[in-house]
Order: structure tokens, then C-alpha cells, then sequence
């Protein structure tokens, strides 16, 4: 990074709060899911999208053997930890997403000699379905990577994240967040296989069809900690377990749920098994240049989301029948559930649909949603 560049928002509070000059600033982008909810850790297909907002990390080396971590986000809340005794449980709150990327590249036998210090700084709004968490845990992680001259594989390093969300901070996540994250492409989508890790590419461009991606902030927070995801998992675990599969993804017909004794497990079982098909579905309608058909596609997902996974929120509900309304192709709750976002898919401009669910928000005397157009975007990079 040139001497004579002009320091940047997250340059300027890395020199505030540890003195000097980042040696880089790094990005990765949060993530919006097209289609694909619940299969990834059912070892499925998901198609997600990196998206244009997402974590800044300014960092740089220090001879101490700590790891020290400041957010602008949280500026209350410093974390400052030897790299030695980093341990799952050692680190709550936001800072365990970095701290375990850390632990979980020494754990893969890359020590970070000497420590390093980051800077924080995020535009996606927390808890509402966008993966910050994913993008906070692979912008440390490319920073990490980049100070060391580790020089790790992307699809590695989304594997380390995963590794640092499920064992260090303890969410049982699958992994195409972090996939996502570091592997996205501009006017595309990620075709994930998260079984054997295998990725492709889906054209992915809503201008050019003359539509627009919209997400819906329904202002109801998420926390994926809470206990209700991992319920899920393990309702989908002892469902497959009841099939003789390893995982639900083994299992292509819907007609194999209703053998299945337990009308929880029926329900959580089928989801996965038609939300795997419609992932197949729309990369045959992307792939044949047709986005407009994917709108009842994203209605079938949420349906099934809301009726047989029982993940989604009223919020979601109502401004999935506004948009529907209000002339959307399709919507759909989006994430792990229980509060977040909508995505919905509409002809560009058609203001009509984020006013539509505005108006009844309001009429329900709920907070205004927040709405923001969902531009499929480039992965993680170095941008100083």
C-alpha cells in the first residue's frame, strides 16, 4: 500500500487505535441465498451470491504473540488475547468469529508467529440473515492469511472459517457461508455440492433481465447461538438416521419422508428433499436465461421454509404476501430463520414492492423494514 494513499474510514481507526499504518486492508463481502435453505449442512446443493455490502479488515503484524481486536462497530468491546491460549470458550460475543479463525489456522498447523492486529469496520446490518458473522470470520482469515504469507487455497480457507464457527464459537453452520464469501463472482451465484465441496458458477445478472434482487430487512433479529438451529440439525440428523442415510441428501424423493413415523421429522425431512430440487431447478432456469421463472420457485421455498422446516417469522410471512401483492415474481424468507430478511424478485424499479410491505408493516404498528437492492457480487479481496 503507497505511503502517499490517502488512509481510508477503517485505516484511519486502525491508526486511532493501535498507532501507525495497517500493512493491508482486506474485504469479504456478505452473502444473500437464492435458493437452497437448510440443505447445506444436510450435505445438499445451495446457491447463494456474494453481495456488495460487507466487513473491512485493516491489520498488521506485531511482535507480541497477541491478537489484538478492535470493531468500530463495537468500540466498547476490545479483545486483546495471546494467540497461545486461544481455546473454544475462551472468547464470547463478536470477537470469537476472528479469534477462532485464528485458533483454527494454528490448530492446521499455521502458528501466526508474532500475533497481528485488526481492525474492524462492517456495513451489513447484523442478524438480519446476511452472514456478517461469515464475512467477519473470512476477512480475518484473508488478513491472516495475507500477513503471514500463508498464501491458503480460498476453498481452505472457507473450510477454516466453517471450522472456527462450528468449533470455536459453537454454531453448528454449514459451510456455504464462508464459501460464498470467498468464492463469489460478480453477476453469478455459487453452485455449492456440500458434500464433496465441488463448485460452479450460475449466471446470476437481475439487470440484464430487466429484474431486480430486493432484500427485505424485516428489523426481527436472528441469532443462529439460540439453540433453534441446531434443534433443526439434529431433527434432520435423526430423520436421515430413521431413512438408513448418512444425510438427507442421499434421499431424492419426497415420498420416502412420509415413511418416516415422527411428523416432525416428516416435515423437516421433505423440506430438505424438495428445497434440494428446487436448487436443481433454478440453475436449469438460470442456466436457460430464464430469472423470471425462478419467482415461483422462491415461493415454494418459502412455503416450505414456513410450513414443514417451521423456521419462519411473522415479519417474513407478511412481507412475502405484500411483495407477492404487489407485483414481485417470487419471495421467500432467507437464512437460518426465525428473523431476518426477505429476498424477493420484482421487475427493476418496481418501487411498489418495497412500499407495499412498508404500508403494512405500518399498519401492523411494526418497525419500518429496510430494503436494499441485492447486486450479485465479487468474493473476498485485498483492497490496500
Amino acid at each position: 500500500m503507497s505511503g502517499a494513499a490517502s488512509p481510508g474510514p477503517v485505516e484511519r481507526w486502525f491508526g486511532d487505535r493501535f498507532g501507525g499504518r495497517p500493512e493491508g486492508v482486506w474485504r469479504a463481502p456478505g452473502r444473500a441465498n437464492l435458493i437452497g435453505e437448510h440443505t447445506d449442512y444436510n450435505q445438499g446443493w445451495v446457491l447463494p451470491f456474494a453481495l456488495d455490502l460487507g466487513v473491512t479488515v485493516a491489520a498488521a503484524r506485531c511482535g507480541d504473540g497477541m491478537l489484538a481486536i478492535r470493531s468500530r462497530q463495537a468500540p466498547g468491546a476490545p479483545a486483546s488475547l495471546p494467540l497461545a491460549a486461544l481455546a473454544p470458550g475462551a472468547v464470547t460475543g463478536w470477537a470469537a468469529y476472528p479469534a477462532g479463525v485464528a485458533w483454527a489456522l494454528r490448530e492446521a498447523g499455521h502458528p501466526l508467529a508474532g500475533g497481528a492486529s485488526l481492525a474492524v469496520d462492517s456495513d451489513l446490518p447484523q442478524g438480519a440473515g446476511l452472514s456478517s458473522s461469515a464475512a467477519l470470520e473470512c476477512g480475518a482469515a484473508l488478513a491472516l492469511d495475507g500477513l503471514h504469507g500463508l498464501d491458503l487455497p480460498r476453498p481452505q480457507l472457507a473450510t477454516l472459517a466453517q471450522h472456527a464457527e462450528n468449533d470455536f464459537v459453537g454454531v453448528p453452520s454449514g459451510i456455504m457461508d464462508q464459501s460464498a464469501s470467498l468464492l463469489g463472482r460478480a453477476g453469478h451465484a455459487l453452485l455449492l455440492d456440500c458434500r464433496s465441496g465441488e463448485t460452479s458458477d450460475v449466471p446470476l445478472d437481475p439487470a440484464a433481465a430487466g429484474l431486480e434482487l430486493i432484500i427485505i430487512d424485516t428489523g426481527a433479529r436472528h441469532a443462529l447461538g439460540d439453540g433453534r438451529y441446531a434443534e433443526r440439525r439434529s431433527e434432520c440428523e435423526r430423520a436421515a438416521a430413521l431413512l438408513g442415510v448418512s444425510s438427507l441428501r442421499e434421499v431424492s424423493s419426497p415420498a420416502a419422508a412420509a415413511g418416516l413415523a415422527d411428523p416432525v421429522l416428516r416435515r423437516r425431512a421433505r423440506h430438505v428433499i424438495t428445497e434440494n430440487r428446487r436448487v436443481e431447478e433454478t440453475v436449469a432456469l438460470l442456466t436457460g436465461a430464464d430469472l423470471a421463472g425462478v419467482g415461483p420457485v422462491l415461493c415454494a421455498s418459502h412455503a416450505s421454509l414456513r410450513d414443514d422446516f417451521e423456521v419462519s417469522w411473522p415479519q417474513a410471512d407478511v412481507a412475502v404476501g405484500a411483495a407477492m401483492g404487489a407485483g414481485a415474481l417470487g419471495a421467500r424468507m432467507m437464512g437460518g430463520g426465525f428473523g431476518g430478511s426477505v429476498l424477493a424478485l420484482a421487475p427493476a424499479g418496481r418501487r411498489a414492492v418495497s412500499a407495499a410491505i412498508t404500508a403494512e408493516f405500518a399498519r401492523r404498528g411494526w418497525t419500518p423494514p429496510a430494503s436494499i437492492q441485492a447486486v450479485p457480487s465479487a468474493g473476498a479481496l485485498r483492497i490496500g
